[in-house]
């Protein structure tokens, strides 16, 4: 592991802080996670830092594949959508994805915002994805189950309890989210998802598609394990719940967009970046936790934090943001971490120090 590297970027009015704490706490946070291709980027108040693994640099560091925390970027897309007056949070899905079509009056009651929101009622994954992905589980379990199956599936579900009533996680839900998005505007999920979101916010070291392996311009690579690489990940239908990659100069930029100091109104994509961070239901035991369109929002004793984790077949993601601190975190590494490792708890009190 290199040395921190750091690079300013002044907040106004504010110069960023040059005591050396943030690289200290990534590279102690660094050696707690000891895994293979590891970055972590941290924002505050203006200032970047990158504890980057060896030979890389924070202006070519590969894409990394996003799995779950690809969710962001679909419920930022949503609200672009219904703060431009194209959708409403109340659309029934299956109207606007197959109008006419006959399904379950639980299915017809499911809306834009039980999909991103995770209170659909839909099961994690379809029921009949099983049987198809277990011959290839470790390798591309999702890569023959493609949109129109998703589709499919979701017309012919029968909600496990009446919409808007009960969360539950479901990569089911939010695909069918992007696919009846793309129904409703006439738009290629990833076309959408560019012109809304990616774009504007100038993100263009974020793709939605494999690139080559390693290089400036190419994919990180992941790995079992036990240190054997891993193909890309083939995400079949399920797009937009786990098919972004992106570098984590790219990932420590959507996660600015997110802090209030860069929320002017005139800036792109200011009342969608408003919209998803406001709390919307409260869930987990004792109902502590809150979540907003498309973050967690967990409280800490130094106030709330917003966050997303995902993971993919061999690599790992964290995004973290603390709107009160202008403080953001994006850490990857090529290793899917298990319940013992330390990467997520590491990460996500990072978002808790005093910097």
């Amino acid at each position: 592991m290199t040395a921190p590297q750091e690079v300013h970027r002044a907040s106004a009015g504010r110069p960023p802080r040059d005591d050396g704490e943030s690289a200290r706490l990534l590279a102690d946070a660094a050696r707690a996670i000891d895994a293979p291709g590891l970055v972590i980027a941290l924002s505050h108040q203006g200032r970047r830092t990158f504890q980057l693994g060896e030979g890389l640099r924070p202006g070519d560091a590969p894409h990394y594949e996003l799995g779950s925390a690809s969710k962001p970027f679909t419920g930022l897309l949503l609200a672009a959508l219904v703060a431009r007056g194209r959708l409403r949070y109340e659309d029934s899905a299956a109207e606007l994805l197959a109008p006419g079509h006959p399904v379950h009056p639980g299915v017809r009651a499911i809306t834009l915002r039980h999909l991103i929101t995770h209170t659909s009622g839909l099961r994690s994954l379809p029921i009949d994805f099983y049987p198809q992905a277990l011959p290839r589980w470790s390798t591309a379990p999702y890569s023959r189950y493609p949109a129109e199956r998703v589709v499919r599936a979701f017309l012919r579900a029968r909600p496990r309890h009446r919409p808007g009533t009960r969360w539950h996680y479901s990569n089911f839900a939010v695909s069918v989210l992007g696919h009846t998005l793309a129904a409703a505007t006439g738009t290629p999920w990833e076309t959408l998802l560019r012109r809304e979101v990616l774009d504007p916010l100038g993100l263009h070291g974020t793709r939605l598609l494999p690139g080559p392996p390693d290089g400036p311009d190419g994919d990180a690579v992941g790995h079992r394990r036990d240190g054997t690489p891993l193909p890309p990940l083939d995400i079949g239908g399920f797009n937009a719940a786990g098919a972004v990659r992106a570098t984590p100069s790219d990932l420590l930029t959507f996660l600015e967009a997110h802090l209030p100091a860069a929320a002017a109104p005139s800036r792109p994509l200011a009342a969608a970046l408003a919209e998803v961070r406001r709390p919307l239901l409260r869930r987990g035991l004792g109902h502590a936790h809150t979540h907003t369109l498309t973050w967690f929002r967990h409280p800490s004793a130094s106030g709330p934090v917003c966050f997303h984790a995902g993971a993919t077949l061999g690599q790992q993601m964290f995004l973290g943001f603390r709107p009160d601190t202008g403080t953001a975190v994006a850490a990857m590494c090529g290793r899917r971490v298990h319940r013992a490792d330390p990467f997520i708890t590491t990460v996500h009190a990072l978002l808790t120090e005093k910097l």
